[in-house]
């Protein structure tokens, strides 16, 4: 089932997600569910709070990436076959120069800038059978995970942008928080005049 995607302005985007354990209920379809949502939008990448639970679930599929020409040859070979479900993640270590690259947001639509963001992370999580992982990711795999991983800490790419853009792009934030904005998918809007 496609489920709406919070909208910028909504309080669950700002909340630190709970841990939750193998009894949460209708897990398997809560993924199921968020997988839909996410290639219905044509993102990379979905957290729990951005479907208004805040719980530490999220799951990415970079492989969308694996088709840009500016990538070498292994960097592709990760990206093709990332595709994960990270339950209770935590960073244990974020090493390497910070790199610029353009990022966007399914909660914010029609808003891309630059954001720096560290080369490698060194992660765990568990996955959606709740097996106990520790991986590390570089380059653009490193990239969208911190991206969604901010999501269960409350953080949105836009707090990592200066002030001068954040004033910037304040209206455009305004108006997504007001329902004034196409997004092209289901989306729950908190500020929106009800009709």
């Amino acid at each position: 089932m496609i489920l709406p995607i919070v909208a910028y302005g909504d309080p669950v985007l700002r909340k630190v997600g709970k841990e939750i354990d193998a009894a949460y209920p209708e897990l398997e379809k809560l993924i199921a569910d968020m997988k839909e949502t996410m290639y219905n939008a044509q993102g990379v990448g979905l957290a729990a709070p951005q479907i208004g639970r805040a719980i530490r679930l999220f799951l990415i599929d970079a492989s969308p990436f694996a088709d840009d020409e500016d990538l070498n040859e292994e960097e592709r070979e990760v990206l093709k076959g990332f595709n994960k479900v990270f339950i209770n993640a935590k960073i244990v270590k974020e090493e390497g120069e910070e790199w610029a690259f353009n990022e966007g947001c399914l909660s914010i639509p029609d808003v891309r800038e630059d954001v720096f963001r560290q080369e490698s992370v060194t992660v765990e999580y568990q996955d959606e059978n709740f097996e106990q992982h520790t991986e590390t990711f570089t380059g653009l795999a490193a990239r969208v995970f911190q991206h969604e991983y901010d999501h269960i800490e409350g953080v949105l790419f836009t707090d990592k942008l200066s002030s001068l853009k954040k004033r910037l792009i304040k209206k455009k934030l305004e108006n997504i928080s007001k329902g004034k904005v196409n997004s092209g998918y289901r989306m729950r809007f908190p500020n929106a005049k009800r009709k």
